[in-house]
Order: structure tokens, then C-alpha cells, then sequence
């Protein structure tokens, strides 16, 4: 209810339209003809993709929802009740397609108009100061748990999917006994795994790997022939072939990592491994929570202010805390060049001594950020105020706003690659913010009913 009602305050609301609009259309529909099969209009497409997040949902719910939830239809303009007249319906793959064409660089652009028309609503003096809190969480990729016996499994299947794929095109010399070739390598993989894993001896845990690394390395021969021995002549084949050897390296790689870990005892560098082959960006991060040793996926950089809204997000590529606070500070000015800053609160781990000037030389009137280890004299009356205390106190706040986003679709990304991740994220922080804003849009209008009644208006309950 909040987030539809603020699409709908967004759509009556000229300036904000427009903007939005604008940026819709240059995205979507810049350079292109109109011409060919009918797609989606801007406003479908920016709604589908906002409830898509605001429910954490997937693309099949999504499309039931579209074609059959009367509010949402709605809000979409789609739904009628007059007899005879035909309603618009929306296809799987017309939607998956349509939202797909928002990037990461128009969902940031957006996201700003949001928070600044926020801002106008909610600000009681036009140059009232805004009080930041910055933290980091990991948006997780969605893989399993990576192992050096389950990476040569994942290899080698879909080294034998892919050669599936070519023997429907045409015969491929070697592969006539294929499901029994598929059969043997995975009971050979789940005997190896039993062995490594819950086996006591280390000769026989050896063996079993041993054995698993010489079917692997023969797999890895035969993949190699076929790959020499083919001559594509269309382009399916072509991609095949492509998709087989790119497989096939990651089976050589794998291959090459286990036998130096689990036969020779070598300590893999980090800057070798790889932990999914679908997912070849995810990263492997240990943050220390209880219950939660590792994560995979990316830390997210995410800035909140007084108002629960998200005013600058960022995904860390193989990125640490500290290292984000002079680019933090550069976004912030350019995104509000003429607000003040009163406070900017972080925890220990973005601490260092020029991230403290830089935020210092920003501005900043009160730079909560405490510092790790031991505290000079200096240090310790300044994070000893009652000022800072409080301003330290308040900034758990910004975790209440990652539990929240962890409802709008954040637990982890269902979609693949970097790119569509990066999307994901905004998508997900432009159904917050918008659940935000009509948070307190229901706010108002609970007030000014309450005005006219004479009765009291119960506290807002914001959502968790």
C-alpha cells in the first residue's frame, strides 16, 4: 500500500513525473524506431519493476500479479469494468525483457529525484542540515557454497551439457556412451566428496582425490579433441563450441587449484580463486556475524539520512569499508551541492586518520567516527562528548534501514551477471525509498484526517 501509493503520488505530481519521465525515455526509447511488435509503456515498466522488488518476488509471480491483482492493475491504468471492452495483459518474457532495459546509471538518477522530492515534503525549513549514517552489507550472489570438488563437478557437467547440445547438431567422436560418461563422473564426485569430508583417514581422502583428478583430467583430454576437431558452420555451433572451451578452462583451472591444495598442501592466493563459474564475480566475505562465518556475494555501501531515506548506495567490487569515504563524500556534494551537513556517523571499520580530515575539510559539523584501538587523550575527550554519544547512539538506525531493505529483495540476487546485480540493487533501494515516501504520505493523510474528526492520530508504525 505505501509503495503503490507513492507511484501514484509520483504519477499526479508534475514535476517529479516529468523528471522520471524524461529519464525513462531517453533510456528505454532513445534511438530507436518505432517500429515492430508492440512492448510495454514506460509507466508499466517502471511499476512491475518497483512491485517486483517492494514484494522480493520473482519474474512468475510478478506476471501473475500484473495480469491478475486488481490494484496493481490499477495503478498500471490497465484495469476496466465495462463490458465488452478488452483489458491489456502482460507476457512473461514482454516483461522480463521490458524492465531489463533500466540500468544501474538511470535507477541512481531516479533514486535522487525521489529523495530530493522527499526532502522538499519533509524538510520544516528549506535549509535544514541532513544527518548521514553509513554502513555495509553484503548483498548476497545466488550460488552455492563453493567447494574444490563441487567447482570440478560444475565444470564437468556443463562440459557434458554442452556436448549434448553439439551431438543434437551433428555426431561427436568419443561421446557415444554420454549419460553413462555423466553417471560415472558424479557418483565419482559425491564418493570423493563423502571421503574428503567425513573420511578420518588422510592416505584414503588422497586416493579418493587422486582417482577423482584422473577422471577429471581425462574429461578435460576428450573436451580438448573435440574442441580441435570441430569446424562450425553456423553460429549456433559456433556459440557452442565457445560456451565448451570457456567450460572446459575452468575444469583445467579447478583441476590444476585441487591438486596443488588437497595433494600438495599450497595455499591458493586469492587473487586465483574463483567461487562459482555462473557467478565469476562473486567474492568471498567474511564480516564476522554470529551464525554467518562467510557470505557470497558483494559488500553494498549504502548512506541513509534523517528521514530513513537511502540518499547514496554503491556496490564494492573486491573493496574494503575504509577506502569508500572520500568517494562517499565527492557523491554526496554532487548530489546536494547547496545542503549542509550536520553529522555523518560510521562504525570502526571505516576509520583512519584522513578519512577523519576528509569528512573534517567536507563540512561535516559532527564526524561520528570512532576509532579503533587504543584512544589518545585528544580522541578520548572528543568520543566522550554527550554530543557524540548521542549521534553514535542513533546510528544503529541504518541498520533497521538494511533489515528493511532486506524485505524489498535484498537477502540475495536472483539475477545473473555484475551488470543485472548492479540493477537488481537499485531496483531494490527505488522500492524502499519509495516505500519511505509513502510511508509518509500515509502519515499526512492520518493527520489531516484526524484534524478534521477532532480525534488523536495514532503513531505511524514503520515497517520493519
Amino acid at each position: 500500500m505505501p509503495v503503490l501509493l507513492a507511484l501514484q503520488h509520483l504519477y499526479v505530481t508534475p514535476e517529479l513525473n516529468g523528471a522520471v519521465f524524461a529519464l525513462l525515455e531517453k533510456q528505454v526509447c532513445g534511438g530507436k524506431k518505432k517500429t515492430g511488435r508492440k512492448g510495454m509503456d514506460l509507466w508499466h515498466i517502471l511499476v512491475l519493476a518497483v512491485v517486483r522488488h517492494t514484494l522480493g518476488t520473482n519474474w512468475d509471480r510478478l506476471e501473475h500479479i500484473a495480469n491478475n491483482d486488481l490494484l496493481t492493475r490499477k495503478i498500471l491504468g490497465v484495469y476496466v469494468d465495462k463490458f465488452g471492452i478488452e483489458e491489456q495483459g502482460f507476457c512473461y518474457q514482454t516483461i522480463v525483457d521490458n524492465v531489463s532495459l533500466i540500468d544501474e546509471g538511470l535507477l541512481i538518477k531516479i533514486n535522487e529525484l525521489v529523495v530530493k522530492h522527499g526532502h522538499d515534503l519533509l524538510k520544516k525549513k528549506e535549509d535544514e542540515a541532513l544527518r548521514l549514517k553509513t554502513d555495509s552489507f553484503v548483498l548476497k550472489t545466488d550460488v552455492h557454497f563453493p567447494t574444490d570438488l563441487n567447482l570440478i563437478w560444475d565444470s564437468g557437467r556443463k562440459c557434458l551439457d554442452t556436448v549434448e547440445k553439439l551431438m543434437a547438431r551433428g555426431p561427436v567422436k568419443g561421446m557415444r556412451k554420454l549419460k553413462y560418461i555423466r553417471k560415472e563422473f558424479k557418483s565419482l564426485f559425491r564418493s570423493t566428496s563423502q571421503q574428503v569430508f567425513k573420511g578420518r583417514s588422510e592416505e584414503k581422502k588422497k586416493q579418493a582425490v587422486s582417482a577423482y583428478l584422473d577422471t577429471a583430467r581425462g574429461l578435460h583430454g576428450r573436451f580438448e579433441a573435440i574442441i580441435k576437431a570441430a569446424s562450425p558452420t553456423d553460429i549456433k555451433t559456433m556459440a557452442l563450441i565457445v560456451s565448451l572451451q570457456m567450460y572446459n578452462d575452468y575444469l583445467e583451472k579447478f583441476i590444476d587449484q585441487t591438486d596443488r591444495r588437497l595433494l600438495k598442501g599450497e595455499s591458493i592466493p586469492a587473487s586465483e580463486k574463483v567461487y562459482s563459474i555462473f557467478e565469476e564475480h562473486t567474492e568471498w566475505i567474511s564480516k564476522g556475524k554470529p551464525g554467518q562465518r562467510v557470505e557470497l556475494g558483494h559488500l553494498v555501501l549504502v548512506t541513509t539520512d534523517q528521514y530513513q531515506f537511502i540518499v547514496d548506495y554503491r556496490v564494492m567490487e573486491k573493496e574494503k569499508d575504509a577506502p569508500q569515504v572520500n568517494g562517499l563524500i565527492e557523491r554526496i556534494g554532487k548530489t546536494f551541492p547547496a545542503t549542509a551537513i550536520y553529522s555523518h556517523s560510521f562504525d570502526k571499520g571505516f576509520y583512519s586518520k584522513d578519512n577523519y580530515t576528509a569528512l573534517e575539510k567536507s563540512g561535516t559539523e559532527q564526524v561520528i567516527l570512532p576509532k579503533r584501538g587504543k584512544l589518545n587523550k585528544t580522541e578520548k575527550e572528543r568520543e566522550h562528548t554527550p554530543e557524540f554519544k548521542a549521534l553514535r547512539n542513533q546510528h544503529s538506525a541504518v541498520e533497521s534501514n538494511i533489515n528493511m531493505l532486506g524485505h524489498h529483495g535484498m537477502a540475495r540476487c536472483p539475477d545473473e551477471g555484475i551488470a543485472h546485480y548492479k540493477r537488481y540493487l537499485g531496483l531494490s533501494v527505488l522500492a524502499y525509498n519509495l516505500h519511505i515516501l509513502g510511508n509518509h504520505l500515509l502519515a499526512g493523510e492520518r493527520k489531516k484526517q484526524a484534524a478534521k474528526t477532532g480525534r488523536k492520530q495514532r503513531p505511524l508504525k514503520q515497517a520493519a
